[in-house]
Protein backbone atom coordinates (compact mmCIF):
# COMPACT_ATOMS: atom_id res chain seq x y z
CA UNK A 1 0.00 0.00 0.00
CA UNK A 2 3.41 2.44 0.62
CA UNK A 3 4.06 1.96 -2.70
CA UNK A 4 1.00 2.38 -4.65
CA UNK A 5 0.38 5.79 -2.41
CA UNK A 6 4.03 6.52 -3.35
CA UNK A 7 3.21 6.24 -6.99
CA UNK A 8 0.11 8.18 -6.68
CA UNK A 9 1.58 10.81 -4.97
CA UNK A 10 4.28 11.47 -7.39
CA UNK A 11 2.31 11.01 -10.58
CA UNK A 12 0.21 13.66 -9.18
CA UNK A 13 3.09 15.86 -8.47
CA UNK A 14 4.58 15.36 -11.91
CA UNK A 15 1.57 16.49 -13.30
CA UNK A 16 1.49 19.46 -11.37
CA UNK A 17 5.01 20.47 -11.89
CA UNK A 18 4.49 20.14 -15.94
CA UNK A 19 1.55 22.51 -16.29
CA UNK A 20 -0.59 18.83 -16.37
CA UNK A 21 -2.88 19.63 -13.06
CA UNK A 22 -6.58 18.86 -13.19
CA UNK A 23 -7.83 22.73 -13.15
CA UNK A 24 -12.21 22.37 -14.36
CA UNK A 25 -11.58 19.72 -16.73
CA UNK A 26 -9.03 22.63 -18.75
CA UNK A 27 -6.99 19.99 -20.57
CA UNK A 28 -9.89 18.04 -21.59
CA UNK A 29 -10.66 16.88 -25.09
CA UNK A 30 -13.83 19.38 -26.53
CA UNK A 31 -15.94 18.35 -29.80
CA UNK A 32 -14.95 20.38 -32.68
CA UNK A 33 -17.32 19.61 -35.13
CA UNK A 34 -17.63 16.68 -37.47
CA UNK A 35 -15.15 17.82 -40.03
CA UNK A 36 -15.61 16.54 -43.88
CA UNK A 37 -16.09 12.54 -43.37
CA UNK A 38 -16.03 11.50 -46.52
CA UNK A 39 -15.23 14.85 -48.70
CA UNK A 40 -12.19 16.19 -50.04
CA UNK A 41 -9.95 18.32 -47.06
CA UNK A 42 -7.21 20.52 -46.70
CA UNK A 43 -4.73 18.92 -44.59
CA UNK A 44 -2.18 20.29 -42.63
CA UNK A 45 1.12 18.07 -41.29
CA UNK A 46 3.01 19.83 -38.42
CA UNK A 47 6.52 18.70 -38.78
CA UNK A 48 9.73 18.59 -40.94
CA UNK A 49 11.35 15.56 -41.00
CA UNK A 50 11.56 11.75 -42.24
CA UNK A 51 8.74 10.80 -40.49
CA UNK A 52 6.84 13.89 -41.25
CA UNK A 53 7.39 12.95 -45.20
CA UNK A 54 6.16 9.90 -44.62
CA UNK A 55 3.06 10.80 -43.18
CA UNK A 56 2.67 13.36 -46.13
CA UNK A 57 3.02 10.24 -48.31
CA UNK A 58 0.38 8.22 -47.06
CA UNK A 59 -1.77 11.31 -46.68
CA UNK A 60 -1.28 12.31 -50.06
CA UNK A 61 -2.52 8.51 -51.45
CA UNK A 62 -6.21 9.69 -50.07
CA UNK A 63 -8.58 10.37 -52.25
CA UNK A 64 -9.98 12.42 -49.99
CA UNK A 65 -6.82 14.93 -49.51
CA UNK A 66 -7.76 17.92 -51.78
CA UNK A 67 -4.42 20.00 -50.53
CA UNK A 68 -1.86 19.18 -48.62
CA UNK A 69 -0.02 21.64 -46.35
CA UNK A 70 3.00 21.79 -43.99
CA UNK A 71 5.36 23.51 -41.77
CA UNK A 72 8.18 23.84 -41.51
CA UNK A 73 8.04 20.58 -44.06
CA UNK A 74 11.68 20.06 -46.04
CA UNK A 75 12.96 20.25 -49.71
CA UNK A 76 11.31 16.34 -49.96
CA UNK A 77 7.84 17.36 -48.62
CA UNK A 78 7.54 20.32 -50.80
CA UNK A 79 7.18 18.44 -54.11
CA UNK A 80 4.12 17.10 -52.68
CA UNK A 81 2.98 19.48 -50.08
CA UNK A 82 2.60 23.39 -49.69
CA UNK A 83 5.43 23.95 -47.27
CA UNK A 84 5.81 27.30 -45.40
CA UNK A 85 9.61 26.71 -43.84
CA UNK A 86 9.29 30.05 -42.14
CA UNK A 87 6.95 28.29 -39.23
CA UNK A 88 8.87 26.70 -36.31
CA UNK A 89 7.02 23.46 -34.95
CA UNK A 90 7.00 25.69 -31.25
CA UNK A 91 5.26 28.46 -32.72
CA UNK A 92 1.89 28.29 -31.91
CA UNK A 93 0.30 31.31 -32.39
CA UNK A 94 2.08 31.41 -35.90
CA UNK A 95 0.84 27.31 -36.99
CA UNK A 96 -2.90 28.74 -36.02
CA UNK A 97 -2.64 31.83 -38.16
CA UNK A 98 -1.38 29.62 -40.75
CA UNK A 99 -4.25 26.95 -40.62
CA UNK A 100 -6.78 29.50 -40.34
CA UNK A 101 -5.07 31.10 -43.26
CA UNK A 102 -5.39 28.10 -45.38
CA UNK A 103 -8.71 27.07 -44.51
CA UNK A 104 -7.85 23.81 -43.62
CA UNK A 105 -9.90 20.66 -41.93
CA UNK A 106 -7.45 18.65 -39.85
CA UNK A 107 -4.29 19.33 -38.90
CA UNK A 108 -1.96 16.16 -38.05
CA UNK A 109 0.59 16.90 -35.08
CA UNK A 110 4.01 15.10 -35.55
CA UNK A 111 6.57 16.02 -33.21
CA UNK A 112 7.21 15.40 -29.46
CA UNK A 113 7.87 18.64 -28.40
CA UNK A 114 4.53 20.32 -29.71
CA UNK A 115 2.49 17.52 -28.60
CA UNK A 116 4.16 18.04 -25.03
CA UNK A 117 3.83 21.53 -25.00
CA UNK A 118 -0.13 21.34 -25.53
CA UNK A 119 -0.41 22.82 -29.11
CA UNK A 120 -3.31 19.85 -30.09
CA UNK A 121 -5.08 21.68 -27.00
CA UNK A 122 -4.33 25.17 -28.77
CA UNK A 123 -5.85 24.34 -32.12
CA UNK A 124 -9.22 22.78 -30.33
CA UNK A 125 -9.59 25.51 -28.63
CA UNK A 126 -9.47 27.47 -32.01
CA UNK A 127 -12.10 24.32 -33.70
CA UNK A 128 -9.72 22.44 -35.77
CA UNK A 129 -9.98 18.71 -35.49
CA UNK A 130 -6.61 17.79 -34.84
CA UNK A 131 -4.55 14.15 -34.57
CA UNK A 132 -2.62 13.50 -32.06
CA UNK A 133 -2.45 13.53 -27.83
CA UNK A 134 -3.26 16.62 -25.93
CA UNK A 135 -1.10 17.78 -22.94
CA UNK A 136 -2.15 16.00 -20.60
CA UNK A 137 -2.25 12.86 -22.66
CA UNK A 138 1.45 12.97 -24.18
CA UNK A 139 2.76 13.25 -20.85
CA UNK A 140 3.06 9.39 -21.55
CA UNK A 141 6.19 10.36 -23.28
CA UNK A 142 7.04 13.94 -22.05
CA UNK A 143 8.02 12.32 -18.67
CA UNK A 144 10.09 8.71 -18.41
CA UNK A 145 9.35 9.10 -14.58
CA UNK A 146 5.01 9.32 -14.93
CA UNK A 147 5.25 6.36 -17.63
CA UNK A 148 7.57 4.50 -15.14
CA UNK A 149 5.00 5.05 -12.52
CA UNK A 150 2.08 4.12 -14.27
CA UNK A 151 3.05 0.98 -15.26
CA UNK A 152 3.81 0.31 -11.71
CA UNK A 153 0.61 1.06 -10.48
CA UNK A 154 -1.32 -0.65 -13.33
CA UNK A 155 1.07 -3.53 -13.56
CA UNK A 156 2.17 -3.40 -17.09
CA UNK A 157 5.54 -5.40 -17.00
CA UNK A 158 8.70 -3.12 -17.52
CA UNK A 159 12.11 -3.12 -16.14
CA UNK A 160 12.74 -2.39 -12.03
CA UNK A 161 13.50 1.51 -11.62
CA UNK A 162 14.34 4.33 -9.15
CA UNK A 163 13.62 7.95 -9.72
CA UNK A 164 16.12 10.81 -8.41
CA UNK A 165 15.92 14.83 -7.82
CA UNK A 166 19.26 15.19 -6.56
CA UNK A 167 22.21 13.87 -7.72
CA UNK A 168 24.52 12.78 -4.84
CA UNK A 169 21.46 10.12 -3.86
CA UNK A 170 21.40 8.97 -7.52
CA UNK A 171 25.28 8.56 -7.00
CA UNK A 172 24.57 6.92 -4.03
CA UNK A 173 21.87 4.60 -4.93
CA UNK A 174 24.71 3.60 -8.02
CA UNK A 175 27.01 2.10 -5.60
CA UNK A 176 25.53 -1.49 -4.70
CA UNK A 177 23.71 -1.07 -7.91
CA UNK A 178 24.33 -4.15 -10.18
CA UNK A 179 25.87 -2.96 -13.85
CA UNK A 180 25.44 -2.26 -16.33
CA UNK A 181 22.24 0.22 -15.99
CA UNK A 182 20.34 2.26 -17.89
CA UNK A 183 20.19 6.08 -16.91
CA UNK A 184 17.19 8.32 -18.62
CA UNK A 185 16.48 11.84 -18.60
CA UNK A 186 12.90 12.19 -17.45
CA UNK A 187 12.23 15.43 -20.69
CA UNK A 188 12.18 14.49 -24.04
CA UNK A 189 15.68 15.00 -25.22
CA UNK A 190 15.54 14.15 -28.95
CA UNK A 191 16.23 10.50 -28.97
CA UNK A 192 19.07 10.77 -26.93
CA UNK A 193 18.44 10.73 -23.68
CA UNK A 194 19.59 7.31 -22.47
CA UNK A 195 22.60 6.01 -21.54
CA UNK A 196 23.99 2.40 -21.37
CA UNK A 197 26.31 2.20 -18.53
CA UNK A 198 28.51 -0.87 -17.79
CA UNK A 199 30.82 0.31 -14.91
CA UNK A 200 30.04 2.15 -11.78
CA UNK A 201 32.77 4.99 -13.20
CA UNK A 202 30.48 5.64 -16.42
CA UNK A 203 27.49 5.39 -14.65
CA UNK A 204 28.91 8.28 -12.32
CA UNK A 205 29.83 10.24 -15.41
CA UNK A 206 26.71 9.54 -16.60
CA UNK A 207 24.71 11.45 -13.57
CA UNK A 208 27.09 14.63 -13.57
CA UNK A 209 26.59 14.59 -17.55
CA UNK A 210 22.87 14.46 -17.03
CA UNK A 211 22.06 15.95 -13.68
CA UNK A 212 24.52 17.97 -13.03
CA UNK A 213 26.09 19.46 -16.49
CA UNK A 214 22.83 19.03 -18.03
CA UNK A 215 23.40 18.05 -20.96
CA UNK A 216 20.13 17.11 -22.26
CA UNK A 217 18.85 20.15 -20.48
CA UNK A 218 15.71 20.39 -18.08
CA UNK A 219 14.90 17.16 -19.03
CA UNK A 220 17.72 16.29 -16.94
CA UNK A 221 15.94 17.29 -13.96
CA UNK A 222 14.55 14.01 -13.00
CA UNK A 223 16.87 10.91 -13.48
CA UNK A 224 15.53 6.97 -14.30
CA UNK A 225 17.92 4.94 -13.07
CA UNK A 226 16.94 1.33 -15.03
CA UNK A 227 18.00 -2.17 -15.04
CA UNK A 228 19.43 -3.53 -17.40
CA UNK A 229 17.49 -5.67 -19.53
CA UNK A 230 18.87 -8.30 -22.12
CA UNK A 231 16.82 -9.44 -25.35
CA UNK A 232 15.45 -8.84 -28.28
CA UNK A 233 14.32 -4.54 -29.14
CA UNK A 234 10.92 -4.18 -30.78
CA UNK A 235 8.92 -1.46 -31.84
CA UNK A 236 5.13 -1.33 -32.24
CA UNK A 237 3.18 1.75 -32.96
CA UNK A 238 -0.58 2.00 -32.32
CA UNK A 239 -3.18 3.99 -33.69
CA UNK A 240 -5.73 4.97 -30.57
CA UNK A 241 -8.68 6.61 -30.12
CA UNK A 242 -9.08 6.96 -26.26
CA UNK A 243 -10.50 3.45 -25.47
CA UNK A 244 -9.34 1.22 -28.65
CA UNK A 245 -6.42 0.53 -29.49
CA UNK A 246 -4.90 -1.14 -33.09
CA UNK A 247 -1.55 -2.10 -33.62
CA UNK A 248 0.40 -1.15 -36.22
CA UNK A 249 2.85 -3.74 -38.08
CA UNK A 250 6.27 -4.42 -35.61
CA UNK A 251 9.19 -2.69 -36.63
CA UNK A 252 12.78 -2.79 -34.82
CA UNK A 253 14.99 0.40 -34.93
CA UNK A 254 19.10 0.70 -34.55
CA UNK A 255 19.67 3.64 -32.28
CA UNK A 256 23.35 3.30 -32.42
CA UNK A 257 26.06 5.52 -34.65
CA UNK A 258 28.05 2.63 -35.88
CA UNK A 259 27.62 -0.83 -37.28
CA UNK A 260 27.74 -3.61 -34.69
CA UNK A 261 25.88 -0.94 -32.40
CA UNK A 262 28.75 0.95 -31.56
CA UNK A 263 29.17 4.56 -31.15
CA UNK A 264 26.16 7.29 -29.31
CA UNK A 265 22.71 6.70 -28.99
CA UNK A 266 20.61 8.98 -32.16
CA UNK A 267 17.45 9.75 -33.40
CA UNK A 268 17.49 6.12 -35.05
CA UNK A 269 19.74 5.23 -38.12
CA UNK A 270 17.62 2.26 -40.03
CA UNK A 271 14.82 0.22 -39.48
CA UNK A 272 13.03 -2.81 -40.66
CA UNK A 273 9.85 -4.02 -40.47
CA UNK A 274 8.22 -6.61 -39.52
CA UNK A 275 10.11 -7.87 -37.22
CA UNK A 276 10.94 -11.85 -36.98
CA UNK A 277 11.12 -11.61 -33.70
CA UNK A 278 7.86 -10.15 -32.91
CA UNK A 279 5.96 -13.67 -32.92
CA UNK A 280 2.20 -14.33 -32.90
CA UNK A 281 2.38 -15.36 -29.01
CA UNK A 282 4.36 -12.37 -28.57
CA UNK A 283 1.33 -9.95 -30.14
CA UNK A 284 -1.18 -11.89 -28.14
CA UNK A 285 1.11 -11.35 -24.52
CA UNK A 286 1.14 -7.66 -25.39
CA UNK A 287 -2.32 -7.30 -26.15
CA UNK A 288 -3.55 -8.58 -23.35
CA UNK A 289 -0.74 -6.96 -20.68
CA UNK A 290 0.67 -4.43 -22.36
CA UNK A 291 -1.54 -2.24 -25.14
CA UNK A 292 -4.71 -2.08 -23.66
CA UNK A 293 -3.90 -2.11 -20.51
CA UNK A 294 -2.04 1.43 -21.16
CA UNK A 295 -4.80 3.00 -22.69
CA UNK A 296 -7.04 1.98 -19.63
CA UNK A 297 -4.38 3.10 -17.47
CA UNK A 298 -4.35 6.65 -19.28
CA UNK A 299 -8.36 7.02 -18.79
CA UNK A 300 -8.70 5.74 -15.41
CA UNK A 301 -5.75 8.60 -14.79
CA UNK A 302 -8.29 11.21 -16.94
CA UNK A 303 -5.45 11.80 -19.31
CA UNK A 304 -7.77 10.02 -22.51
CA UNK A 305 -4.92 9.31 -25.08
CA UNK A 306 -6.25 9.79 -29.00
CA UNK A 307 -3.58 9.16 -31.31
CA UNK A 308 -0.29 6.88 -31.99
CA UNK A 309 1.45 5.45 -29.06
CA UNK A 310 4.79 4.14 -29.87
CA UNK A 311 5.39 0.92 -27.50
CA UNK A 312 9.65 0.01 -27.11
CA UNK A 313 9.80 -3.22 -25.99
CA UNK A 314 12.09 -5.47 -25.17
CA UNK A 315 11.74 -9.38 -26.01
CA UNK A 316 13.65 -10.66 -22.34
CA UNK A 317 13.60 -14.66 -21.49
CA UNK A 318 10.72 -13.37 -18.87
CA UNK A 319 8.67 -12.40 -21.71
CA UNK A 320 8.10 -8.69 -23.52
CA UNK A 321 8.40 -5.40 -21.45
CA UNK A 322 8.15 -2.01 -22.20
CA UNK A 323 11.57 0.09 -22.58
CA UNK A 324 9.59 2.89 -22.91
CA UNK A 325 6.40 4.93 -24.41
CA UNK A 326 6.12 7.56 -27.09
CA UNK A 327 3.02 9.17 -27.80
CA UNK A 328 3.82 9.83 -31.62
CA UNK A 329 4.95 8.30 -34.98
CA UNK A 330 8.56 7.27 -34.13
CA UNK A 331 11.36 8.18 -37.02
CA UNK A 332 12.00 6.32 -38.82
CA UNK A 333 9.63 3.60 -37.86
CA UNK A 334 7.06 5.70 -39.79
CA UNK A 335 9.09 5.33 -42.97
CA UNK A 336 8.77 1.20 -42.80
CA UNK A 337 5.35 1.18 -41.97
CA UNK A 338 3.33 3.47 -43.35
CA UNK A 339 4.54 2.29 -46.73
CA UNK A 340 2.82 -0.99 -46.03
CA UNK A 341 -0.80 0.50 -44.48
CA UNK A 342 -3.68 -0.50 -47.10
CA UNK A 343 -5.76 1.34 -45.55
CA UNK A 344 -6.44 5.05 -46.45
CA UNK A 345 -4.40 6.91 -43.94
CA UNK A 346 -6.75 9.83 -43.35
CA UNK A 347 -9.90 7.24 -42.65
CA UNK A 348 -7.87 5.79 -39.75
CA UNK A 349 -7.05 9.55 -38.28
CA UNK A 350 -10.60 10.15 -38.28
CA UNK A 351 -11.29 7.16 -36.32
CA UNK A 352 -9.23 8.20 -33.51
CA UNK A 353 -10.60 11.24 -33.43
CA UNK A 354 -14.08 10.40 -33.36
CA UNK A 355 -13.67 7.51 -31.44
CA UNK A 356 -14.96 4.65 -33.99
CA UNK A 357 -11.39 3.41 -34.24
CA UNK A 358 -13.07 -0.27 -33.30
CA UNK A 359 -15.14 0.38 -36.90
CA UNK A 360 -11.48 0.45 -38.82
CA UNK A 361 -10.11 -2.95 -40.07
CA UNK A 362 -6.65 -2.18 -39.76
CA UNK A 363 -4.58 -3.91 -42.70
CA UNK A 364 -0.69 -4.60 -43.78
CA UNK A 365 0.72 -5.73 -47.09
CA UNK A 366 3.06 -9.13 -46.72
CA UNK A 367 5.55 -7.90 -48.18
CA UNK A 368 8.44 -5.92 -45.63
CA UNK A 369 9.92 -2.95 -45.89
CA UNK A 370 13.85 -1.28 -44.51
CA UNK A 371 14.96 1.67 -44.07
CA UNK A 372 18.61 2.56 -44.17
CA UNK A 373 19.74 6.76 -42.83
CA UNK A 374 22.26 8.39 -44.44
CA UNK A 375 23.19 11.04 -41.98
CA UNK A 376 26.04 13.55 -42.18
CA UNK A 377 29.57 12.34 -41.20
CA UNK A 378 30.17 13.17 -37.18
CA UNK A 379 26.32 12.69 -36.52
CA UNK A 380 24.80 12.95 -33.60
CA UNK A 381 28.20 14.66 -32.56
CA UNK A 382 28.97 17.50 -34.53
CA UNK A 383 28.87 17.19 -38.32
CA UNK A 384 28.37 20.10 -41.51
CA UNK A 385 25.55 20.68 -43.60
CA UNK A 386 24.94 22.83 -46.67
CA UNK A 387 26.12 20.07 -48.94
CA UNK A 388 24.12 19.25 -52.41
CA UNK A 389 22.04 16.20 -52.69
CA UNK A 390 22.21 14.59 -55.93
CA UNK A 391 20.47 11.52 -57.86
CA UNK A 392 17.26 12.24 -56.32
CA UNK A 393 15.46 12.02 -59.53
CA UNK A 394 16.13 8.25 -58.84
CA UNK A 395 13.07 7.27 -56.83
CA UNK A 396 10.66 9.27 -58.83
CA UNK A 397 7.85 7.19 -60.51
CA UNK A 398 8.50 3.92 -58.36
CA UNK A 399 6.37 2.00 -55.92
CA UNK A 400 8.59 -0.29 -54.11
CA UNK A 401 11.48 2.24 -53.59
CA UNK A 402 11.07 6.01 -51.35
CA UNK A 403 13.61 8.45 -50.77
CA UNK A 404 12.27 10.58 -47.35
CA UNK A 405 13.87 13.88 -46.37
CA UNK A 406 14.80 13.80 -43.09
CA UNK A 407 17.19 17.11 -43.09
CA UNK A 408 17.30 18.86 -46.59
CA UNK A 409 16.08 22.61 -47.76
CA UNK A 410 16.53 24.79 -50.63
CA UNK A 411 19.73 26.49 -50.89
CA UNK A 412 19.51 30.19 -52.86
CA UNK A 413 20.14 28.84 -56.19
CA UNK A 414 17.18 26.51 -55.39
CA UNK A 415 19.25 23.12 -55.11
CA UNK A 416 18.63 20.62 -52.30
CA UNK A 417 21.25 20.48 -49.62
CA UNK A 418 21.52 19.02 -46.84
CA UNK A 419 20.17 20.92 -43.75
CA UNK A 420 20.73 18.28 -40.50
CA UNK A 421 22.75 15.43 -38.83
CA UNK A 422 20.08 12.36 -40.54
CA UNK A 423 19.26 13.56 -43.83
CA UNK A 424 17.49 10.96 -45.84
CA UNK A 425 15.73 7.84 -45.42
CA UNK A 426 16.63 5.40 -48.16
CA UNK A 427 13.20 3.00 -48.09
CA UNK A 428 12.51 -0.24 -50.38
CA UNK A 429 9.92 -2.68 -50.34
CA UNK A 430 10.56 -6.79 -51.18
CA UNK A 431 8.73 -9.85 -51.03
CA UNK A 432 11.09 -10.65 -47.82
CA UNK A 433 12.94 -8.77 -45.21
CA UNK A 434 16.51 -10.27 -46.99
CA UNK A 435 15.00 -8.77 -50.75
CA UNK A 436 14.01 -5.44 -49.16
CA UNK A 437 17.46 -4.91 -47.03
CA UNK A 438 19.60 -5.60 -50.35
CA UNK A 439 17.39 -3.08 -52.70
CA UNK A 440 17.33 -0.56 -49.81
CA UNK A 441 21.24 -1.04 -49.69
CA UNK A 442 21.26 -0.83 -53.75
CA UNK A 443 19.19 2.39 -53.52
CA UNK A 444 22.12 4.19 -51.08
CA UNK A 445 23.84 4.66 -54.51
CA UNK A 446 22.31 6.11 -56.52
CA UNK A 447 22.09 9.55 -54.09
CA UNK A 448 25.22 11.13 -53.58
CA UNK A 449 26.25 14.75 -51.20
CA UNK A 450 29.84 15.30 -49.92
CA UNK A 451 29.91 14.03 -45.94
CA UNK A 452 27.13 10.90 -46.54
CA UNK A 453 27.45 8.58 -43.97
CA UNK A 454 25.25 5.35 -42.92
CA UNK A 455 25.83 1.98 -41.54
CA UNK A 456 25.57 -1.27 -43.24
CA UNK A 457 24.54 -3.68 -40.50
CA UNK A 458 20.76 -2.37 -40.84
CA UNK A 459 18.48 -5.55 -40.42
CA UNK A 460 21.87 -7.99 -40.65
CA UNK A 461 19.88 -9.35 -37.28
CA UNK A 462 16.80 -10.90 -40.17
CA UNK A 463 19.06 -13.40 -40.85
CA UNK A 464 18.79 -14.76 -37.10
CA UNK A 465 15.60 -17.03 -35.94
CA UNK A 466 13.10 -15.86 -33.03
CA UNK A 467 14.51 -16.52 -29.52
CA UNK A 468 11.56 -15.76 -26.85
CA UNK A 469 8.78 -18.02 -26.46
Amino acid sequence: MLIAHTVEVRMTRYGQENGFERKAKAGDRIKTGSGKRGKAMKVLIVGGGGREHAIAVSMKKSSRVEQLYCVPGNAGIARIAECESSIGVMEFDKIVAYAKEKAVDLVFVAPDDPLAGGLVDTLEAEGFRVFGPNRRAAILEASKAFSKDLMKKYHIPTADYEIFDDPQKALDYLETAAMPIVLKADGLALGKGVLICNTLEEARAGVKEIMQDKHFGSAGNLLVIEEFMTGREVSVLAFVDGKTIKPMASAQDHKRARDGDEGPNTGGMGNFSPSPFYTEEVDAFCRKYIYQPTVDAMAAEEREFKGVIFFGLMLTPNGPKVLEYNARFGDPEAQVVLCRMENDLLDVVEACIDGTLDKIDLRFEKDAAVCVVLASEGYPVSYDKGFEITGLERFENRDDYYCFHAGSKFDKEGRVVTNGGRVLGVTAKGATLQEAREKAYKATEWVSFANKYMRYDIGKAIEEAPVWQ
